[in-house]
């Protein structure tokens, strides 16, 4: 039996109970008339009045039901219809994961045949290279090969004391090697950690490395006693200012330039101990106190140490001799430092130019990434700044990113501003839009 069939029955019952009492309570045989008091009629009078507003009532509740029994209805031809859709919306998503599979089977098919024709393609292309220097070989005419690399060498010999002992080594340093390092433009930064981490040395200097492991591992060496004997070495070559040798005030050398040139002042020293001991995996920093730079190392010892990321690297002191891990000089003595970690990371150097036709200006800039690791995120942010730190007309380029020794040029046109003194604004930002590098105009007026 359905709902509205149950509801009507419910309806009917209630129809017919309210009818039989209030019969009951009207109807009065005439014979008892007489027979009844007269409180008796009153009351019946009464009852009456009771039965007439539970009527009322009674009528009120029958139209709430048929309501809600025509709300019922409404509600199931909405879900009937609802079942309906979703039926639909079974047998489409069914026909799509049908198409879906056959797409995936033919995509599978189409990537096996172009792996296929990719390998048939190279093979084709290594036959065609082969056969065409055949060719070029018969006929004379063979291309240019590339240039042999130089087998030319910079000896170097060097004697030092260690452990009651004096050590020498002589090392033949590839010329080609130095030339690139001796032409390398120096790194705007003091974070000295950009010539430690720089890759292009590294096999030479496991050859190096190799030289102190040998003399530890016949000698018996603990750590800390390899890890001296590397920095006596250090310590044991000339002290020299950059300006002598160089021209400049400061010039940091890679380590392959200190070997060559066989000294350096502080920063020098303290990159080729660094370079050395990293490699022999050691755990190291780089301290920049003022006007010195010297190599912190974590090792079980005592001594003077500064902690970095919860670990304690003691000083050592790499110019000189006679230093032991730990000892620092008079005059660094409850200095503070800057503490570079051994990582690579990204330097990126700015250069601009700018012309100028009636009221718009064109910013070139070049960005050369000259750090050890890449630039990711970058942008390059122009504008014109007032004296009273008022900007105009700001233009920022799209993200770029830059690989190690990477440049790439930007330009960007912005609006010049009407009579003002002002000047011109060259940065390069990262996400946050923290200063990287900038390089300012001088002040000037507009018109």
């Amino acid at each position: 039996m359905g709902l509205k069939s149950v509801a009507l029955v419910i309806v009917g019952l209630l129809i017919g109970g309210a009818v039989g009492y209030g019969v009951s309570l009207v109807y009065t045989p005439e014979f008892l008339v007489d027979l009844l008091p007269e409180n008796y009629v009153s009351r019946f009078e009464e009852l009456g009045s009771m039965f007439e507003g539970l009527t009322s009532e009674h009528e009120g509740t029958l139209a709430e039901i048929a309501e809600l029994v025509g709300n019922l209805e409404n509600l199931t031809s909405m879900y009937e219809g609802l079942n309906l859709d979703m039926e639909d919306l079974d047998e489409a998503f069914s026909g799509l994961s049908e198409d879906n599979s056959v797409l995936a089977e033919e995509l599978a098919a189409l990537t096996e045949e172009h792996e296929a024709l990719l390998r048939a393609y190279n093979e084709s292309l290594d036959s065609y290279d082969t056969l065409m220097m055949q060719y070029l070989i018969v006929t004379g005419i063979s291309p240019l090969m590339p240039e042999t690399q130089s087998n030319d060498t910079i000896r170097k010999d060097f004697a030092w004391n260690y452990g009651g002992k004096t050590w020498a080594t002589s090392l033949f340093i590839p010329q080609q090697l130095y030339d690139y390092y001796s032409n390398k433009t120096r790194v705007p930064t003091e974070d000295y950690s950009v010539y430690v981490t720089h890759p292009i040395d590294d096999e030479y200097l496991f050859i190096i490395a190799n030289i102190f492991e040998s003399i530890s591992l016949g000698e018996g060496y603990t750590e800390i006693e390899q890890a001296e004997l590397v920095i006596s070495f250090v310590q044991s070559l000339p002290y020299s200012f950059d300006n002598v040798s160089t021209g400049f005030d400061d010039y940091p050398r890679y380590p392959i330039e200190t070997l060559v040139v066989g000294g350096g002042d502080c920063e020098d020293s303290s990159i080729l101990t660094s370079a050395l001991m990293d490699t022999m995996g050691y755990d190291l920093v780089l301290f920049n106190l003022p006007d010195h730079v010297a190599v912190g190392l974590a090792v079980d010892t005592s001594g003077i140490y500064w902690e970095y990321e919860g670990t304690n690297y003691f000083y050592v002191e790499t110019t000189g001799e006679g230093w032991q891990i730990g000892q620092i000089p008079e005059d660094y003595e409850g200095v503070s430092a800057t503490i570079s970690p051994l990582l690579p990371h990204a330097v990126c150097t700015l250069d601009w130019s700018a012309s100028r036709v009636r009221q718009k200006m064109t910013i070139v800039a070049e960005v050369i990434n000259v750090g050890t690791a890449e630039a990711s995120n970058l942008k390059l942010y122009v504008a014109f700044e007032g004296g009273s730190g008022q900007i105009w007309n700001p233009k920022e380029s799209t993200f770029f990113n830059l690989a190690v020794e990477e440049e790439k040029d930007i330009s960007l046109e912005l609006t010049v501003p009407y009579d003002v003194y002002t000047r011109m604004l060259v940065w390069i930002i990262d996400t946050d839009d923290k200063v990287l590098e900038e390089r300012n105009s001088e002040w000037f007026d507009t018109n």
